[in-house]
């Protein structure tokens, strides 16, 4: 910086002069990936389910001479990170449905189609402060303590109704075949108790 007006951003190795203070300084910033953790959230699916949200994000300064005008230290670059991810994982998860989200198949669940669509409208935020996001995950999709009970309690009930169906499909299924094997049953004993008869006649003729 020039009297405290940034004046070149050097991110190559290499020798380089300056002015000697005050006349010229220099800000260092370290342009190294690296891992923020927002802050644990509760937000709200599409179908009014209450969730609480950990993720983190992957980072780094990509325009130093943005990032020194708009953010400066790296407490400014953290809050501003936490609040754009905050605000942005809020807006795209109230585009799905919790069952969107867990799956016990991996081609039915929408995660990934999530995370990407929250880096990339994150990535397009930061950029206005000199920062690339190059990756958001999430860590923890958990249920908030006082609704873990209520959910446990519906997903036994589910569970209930579905074993209860399938023991209904499964008397059905056994009822049906032992009516085809009595009537294949009758069938064989009615052609063998006529063939036995018709060889007795056969005999005694």
């Amino acid at each position: 910086t020039q009297f405290g007006r940034p004046l070149q951003a050097i991110t190559r190795p290499g020798l380089n002069w300056k002015l000697p203070d005050p006349i010229q300084s220099i800000q260092r910033y370290d342009n190294r990936l690296k891992v923020y953790s927002p802050r644990v959230a509760e937000f709200l699916t599409r179908d009014k389910k209450n969730i609480m949200v950990e993720s983190f994000l992957i980072w780094r300064i990509q325009d130093p001479v943005v990032y020194m005008k708009t953010l400066k230290t790296f407490t400014n670059a953290q809050e501003r990170l936490n609040d754009v991810a905050f605000s942005e994982l809020g807006v795209s998860l109230g585009w799905y449905k919790l069952g969107d989200l867990i799956s016990v198949t991996e081609e039915s669940a929408g995660l990934a189609e999530l995370m990407a669509q929250v880096k990339a409208a994150t990535g397009g935020k930061l950029a206005a402060y000199g920062i690339k996001v190059t990756d958001v995950r999430l860590k923890v999709l958990n249920f908030p303590d006082k609704n873990k009970q209520s959910v446990f309690q519906r997903m036994r009930a589910e569970r209930e109704k579905m074993a209860r169906l399938y023991r209904s499909q499964g008397t059905e299924e056994a009822s049906r075949i032992r009516a085809v094997a009595d009537k294949e049953k009758t069938i064989i004993l009615s052609a063998a108790y006529e063939k036995a008869e018709k060889i007795k006649g056969e005999g005694d003729a």
